[in-house]
């Protein structure tokens, strides 16, 4: 398959790992962050850190959407469909997310909610027109990747005059999380606790590589966007330690078959006239993030849903039991957690990043990587 089976080449891959081992020079130590939850199961299910010099290390960020997720956005959707009877439609991932008493959007269907489970926001929007008698809820979650889809959505909902949608919008925008990750990170003497980023790829196809230029010109911070197969990580790894040695901080492009400088022209205008940037959202792990996450602009507030039904986010604490925020800032790994692969496992998720197909956890217990130093998996 074009630009897949060529972007999984054992011999190059090997290639690419030999001149890592010789870029990375002894005595420095390289750590990136790569914010995607696609890149963590990347690195996790091609055994790629076993590639790497021992001097550099990923550290997994909070890029998947439904772990970012605070409790009291799920404890929302779930108030529109317990209290106010609506249906409400989401992702699957969103269903399995343990909210306030452990309880999930699941276990409030099983009680007798109308939650269903869809692939995009015009399912949803189906679902209205076949129930004009009830109201229909879909809690919209996910990064710049999934928002366009919703503003199409809401654009048709209000062409057809549908009075019984609405949406409970909790998207989220990367390059606010990004920095917000840098500016609280504690640092170890006198340098930053990360050398480098690695740009999101499905993001980077709708928002383009420009606003990323903020952490290479702010923050000195070299920044590679990075496509989704084994060969781009290992590429963007080794442009990452090359910037690091030549002491560069700038945006490159290693996806370029797919990111252009500008994005995608289309969506970002259907963005800004559907959506307003909030002043601050609450994102698990991370706390309150300004300017990090959008809510309906006034030509759409007629299908907020949180407006609608008076719905307040509540400050939820997490599981004490759960490591997640922990792993959400990349200050630990999942091994690091004492339920992990224990009392949280996939069948029986205690946190939201064992849920979550994008979920750091997921991702290291889906594919043995359950403590460090492992056994070494097969190259690409």
């Amino acid at each position: 398959m074009k630009y897949v089976t060529e972007y999984r080449n054992s011999r190059q891959a090997r290639a690419i790992a030999s001149e890592l081992e010789h870029a990375a020079q002894p005595g420095r130590q390289y750590r990136f962050m790569e914010f995607c939850g696609g890149h963590t199961h990347v690195l996790a299910r091609w055994g790629l850190t076993d590639l790497l010099p021992g001097n550099v290390r990923m550290i997994h960020g909070p890029g998947c959407p439904v772990c970012v997720l605070p409790i009291g956005r799920i404890d929302m959707a779930m108030e529109a469909a317990l209290q106010h009877k609506a249906i409400l439609c989401t992702y699957a991932d969103t269903l399995r997310v343990p909210a306030s008493g452990g309880k999930s959007l699941f276990m409030a269907k099983a009680e007798g909610a109308d939650i269903r489970m869809v692939y995009s926001p015009m399912d949803a929007l189906a679902v209205a027109r076949e129930n004009p008698d009830r109201e229909v809820v879909f809690f919209a979650i996910g990064f710049e990747t999934t928002t366009p889809p919703t503003a199409v959505c809401l654009l048709q909902a209000k062409k057809e005059g549908i009075k019984n949608f609405s949406v409970i919008c909790s998207h989220v925008l990367t390059p606010a999380a990004m920095e917000h990750i840098l500016v609280t990170a504690p640092r170890r003497e006198a340098a930053p606790v990360l050398d480098g980023l690695v740009g999101p790829a499905h993001v980077s196809v709708v928002i383009g590589s420009e606003p990323y230029r903020m952490f290479a010109d702010k923050w000195k911070m070299p920044v590679v966007i990075c496509g989704f197969e084994p060969l781009d990580m290992l590429m963007t790894i080794l442009m990452l330690v090359r910037q690091v040695n030549e002491g560069r901080h700038e945006v490159e492009n290693e996806f370029t078959r797919a990111v252009t400088p500008e994005g995608n022209l289309i969506a970002k205008k259907l963005m800004e006239r559907v959506f307003r940037v909030r002043d601050s959202f609450e994102w698990r792990g991370l706390g309150s993030v300004p300017h990090s996450a959008l809510r309906l602009s006034p030509e759409f507030e007629e299908f907020d849903a949180e407006r609608r039904f008076g719905l307040v986010e509540r400050e939820v604490p997490d599981s004490k039991a759960c490591q997640c925020g922990a792993i959400l800032r990349g200050e630990k790994e999942p091994f690091e957690c004492k339920a992990f692969g224990r009392a949280c496992t996939p069948a029986h998720p205690i946190g939201a990043c064992m849920v979550s197909s994008e979920g750091a956890c997921a991702a290291f217990y889906s594919y043995g990587r359950l403590r460090r130093g492992s056994e070494k998996s097969p190259a690409a």
